[in-house]
């Protein structure tokens, strides 16, 4: 393997793990409030279960705009606010779920 291509999937990878990493971190400051990530409770749905049933792609639909995407994840009403983050720290966050679960409920045949 060239040594170009070697330097530049470690780039790859390097940048992949400091979305998840500063996803967690945005989920430490705004989520773990109500959002547990090892089924211990809270107000909203463990992000064990949300990173098995929602592609990354809706988790950060709903992150950015709660009140408008909270019946098209199956909710009847909206209690999580809207939280004053960039799009950048929204795919961070939605990153960091979706590596919770290595398998996913759309995987399924």
């Amino acid at each position: 393997m060239p040594v170009k291509m070697i330097i530049s999937l470690s780039m790859c990878a390097m940048c992949l793990e400091g979305s998840v990493k500063n996803g967690k971190t945005i989920y430490e400051v705004n989520c773990a409030n109500c959002h547990s990530i090892n089924m211990s409770g809270g107000m909203g749905k463990d992000f064990n279960l949300v990173s098995y049933a929602r592609k990354k792609e809706d988790i950060k639909a709903y992150v950015q705009n709660p009140s408008g995407e909270f019946r098209r994840f199956g909710y009847t009403s909206n209690a999580m606010p809207k939280f004053d983050i960039s799009d950048e720290d929204a795919t961070d966050v939605a990153e960091f779920i979706d590596s919770l679960q290595p398998f996913k409920e759309w995987m399924r045949k």
